[in-house]
């Protein structure tokens, strides 16, 4: 038990340090991408303003031209200059327009620095999903393994290792959720693809992780095994389901309050079944998978940042 709680410590810590570096990462990247940005900016402003510099100055050399082609002229004798009079005219008609300030000449610095956490974060949701269930490794039969972000479960011919222990599940191939519920409405969806054999639902706290889990009571859940869907709780009988479309997902849906378990294709919006059932106790999301075809996979849910706006009134 020293040894493996040893070897748990060091192999979180490594996953620890890898998810770390992934969001340093992306800090590194989104910094180097708005610095780009900036300097772009910057780069087209001073562009823009040689640019009118140089009109400016083309401008000047032309008027300069002008006055020294007029003086000239001027120096001359008055029947020269009368003579040439219709041509100075248009000479001295060739107005510029005075150069005027340009709106946004300056680097929109508040577009830059405005905010810059907030949109940061705002955009490491892309990165950072949020799974409503989260399964615990402690619980998980020996023959099954986790993925790193204990998201994903996946059955083996092999042991995976670990002691035994009271949390554990020693002859069915099970894993819990680490959080269980006793009150309000939860849900979760779980990708079970082509596995040919798996079951979800939630188990009460008080149920006994050792030996045969239908023999008691306290487990409801719904499940596939040769090709047939059936749903029940225990102890009971199953009811066997009419399934017209395979899903590839099954959405978990728990009201403790109103003592309902329900299970849908949330792909086809299809409702499946409810268990009406007055819950007394706390539940945990379980999965049960023997097939090594397909891990079953609790998927993340969409996230969304709102800004909240208020107004003062005078």
């Amino acid at each position: 038990m020293a040894q493996h709680i040893e070897l748990q410590g060091d192999h979180t810590e490594a996953i620890m340090k890898q998810e770390f570096e992934k969001l340093h990462q992306f800090l590194r990247d989104e910094e180097a991408a708005r610095i780009v940005e900036l300097r772009t900016e910057e780069l087209q402003k001073i562009r823009t303003l040689r640019e009118k510099i140089e009109n400016i100055t083309r401008d000047i050399a032309s008027l300069t031209d002008i006055i020294s082609a007029i003086e000239e002229t001027m120096a001359g004798d008055d029947i020269s200059f009368l003579q040439n009079y219709h041509k100075i005219e248009e000479k001295v008609q060739c107005t510029l327009q005075n150069p005027e300030p340009t709106s946004a000449a300056l680097i929109q610095v508040s577009q830059h620095l405005g905010n810059l956490k907030f949109n940061v974060w705002e955009k490491m949701q892309n990165i950072a999903n949020y799974t409503p269930v989260i399964l615990d490794p402690n619980t998980a039969h020996c023959r099954l393994s986790l993925s790193n972000d204990l998201t994903t479960v996946r059955f083996s011919e092999t042991s995976m290792g670990g002691p035994p222990g009271p949390d554990r599940f020693d002859s069915s191939a099970v894993v819990l959720g680490s959080e269980s519920f006793c009150s309000g409405s939860h849900s979760w969806d779980v990708k079970v693809g082509e596995s040919s054999n798996w079951a979800l639902g939630v188990m009460a706290e008080s149920t006994p992780r050792r030996g045969n889990l239908t023999s008691g009571s306290g487990l409801w859940r719904i499940w596939y095994y040769n090709g047939q869907y059936r749903v029940g709780s225990t102890p009971g009988a199953p009811v066997l389901l009419t399934v017209e479309q395979k899903p590839q997902r099954i959405r978990v849906q728990l009201d403790w309050d109103l003592g309902q378990l329900s299970f849908f294709d949330p792909v086809h919006d299809v409702h499946l079944h409810t268990i009406d059932y007055t819950f007394t106790e706390r539940v945990f999301p379980f999965i049960n998978v023997t097939c090594e075809v397909s891990p079953l996979k609790i998927m993340p849910l969409k996230t969304s940042v709102t800004v909240m706006h208020h107004h003062a009134y005078l």
